[in-house]
């Protein structure tokens, strides 16, 4: 059961394109999502937005473009953007911005605060993206992010396994930044086995790796 909202109820208001507002009024993470996907799945818009008032915070879900923003920061708004490659990743950032509001969404993906930077290259986007990790730790994490969005560890315990049995034509994005990531870190890259799918890079188990993944499992 989620966790209710303290202070509660928590007041949420619902928009699509530049249409008036719907004001909803949930006592937990888990109301306010399913609110929402009733709103979301009913209404045919290229634009919709949830926005919470009192903290000047909001997600912005935008299936026409492809895109997802979230801003913070009434006064001085600050936006940060990223690229939707698979439909059922909108009502997911919905629900992580419920409980957390704009730092739930963190660890979802390539956020990128210049929208126009979403129309480079996935090649682009991920190298772009794992330059701006320039300590150790932060790049770990990164690392261990990705591969918990979609990895595995082999059963020989030898190898960490990233976007298991994804097609080459999948994550071209993060793929990029988990390569230059792992170059930045010094991680030995395998090849994977002939029976894998395109899209898996596998990488020797690393001590620094092994404790972080066991934080995000």
């Amino acid at each position: 059961m989620a966790r209710p909202y303290d202070p509660g109820p928590k007041q949420f208001v619902f928009a699509i394109g530049d249409g008036n507002g719907q004001n909803v009024s949930v006592r937990d993470p888990q109301e306010a999502y399913v609110a929402f996907s009733a709103f979301f799945r009913d209404r045919n818009s290229d634009t919709y937005t949830i926005g919470d008032e009192p903290t000047g915070q909001s997600l912005v879900l935008m299936p026409g473009q492809g895109v997802i923003a979230r801003v913070k920061g009434a006064d001085r708004p600050r936006s940060e953007y990223l690229r939707v490659d698979r439909a059922n990743r909108y009502l997911p950032s919905a629900m992580l911005f419920f409980e957390n509001g704009y730092a739930g969404l963190d660890h979802f993906g390539q956020w990128f605060s210049n929208l126009a930077d979403l129309d480079a290259s996935p090649e682009t986007r991920g190298t772009a993206r794992a330059a701006t990790f320039t300590t150790e730790a932060a790049a770990i994490e990164e690392v261990a992010r990705i591969w918990a969005d979609s990895g595995i560890v082999d059963p020989s315990d030898q190898y960490y396994v990233f976007f298991d049995s994804h097609d080459v034509d999948d994550d071209r994005a993060e793929r990029a930044e988990l390569l230059a990531l792992i170059e930045f870190l010094g991680i030995e890259r395998v090849d994977a086995p002939a029976e894998a799918a395109g899209g898996e890079v596998w990488v020797r188990t690393d001590t620094r790796l092994a404790a972080e993944c066991a934080r995000w499992s």
